[in-house]
């Protein structure tokens, strides 16, 4: 398997530049930047879930706290989410 990788990658080091580059590094920015986007965004969103949910009328305080077990649950499943999305989406765009 390690052979055929790297006859792979040898094939694409002495070829010409072909539309099969230029596909390879779109679709390796891409991933790279919504893989940055979604990490980046998905830690606002504990801070809202808690303003909308967990907020107590009445209190001295307005903004609601989201509680840690929740907050962890959320954010393990947002890079679950991303593994499993990077993994499945992008190694059916490279097959």
């Amino acid at each position: 398997m390690a052979k055929e990788m790297l006859q792979v990658l040898n094939a694409l080091d002495v070829a010409k530049a072909q539309w099969y580059h230029f596909t390879a590094i779109i679709i390796a920015g891409m991933g790279f930047f919504i893989d940055a986007y979604d990490l980046s965004c998905i830690s606002l969103c504990p801070n809202l879930l808690g303003l909308i949910y967990y907020r107590v009328d009445g209190a001295a305080k307005p903004a609601g706290i989201l509680p840690p077990n929740v907050s962890a649950i959320v954010n393990g499943v947002a890079l679950c989410g991303t593994i499993y999305g990077q993994g499945s989406t992008f190694l059916w765009i490279a097959w």
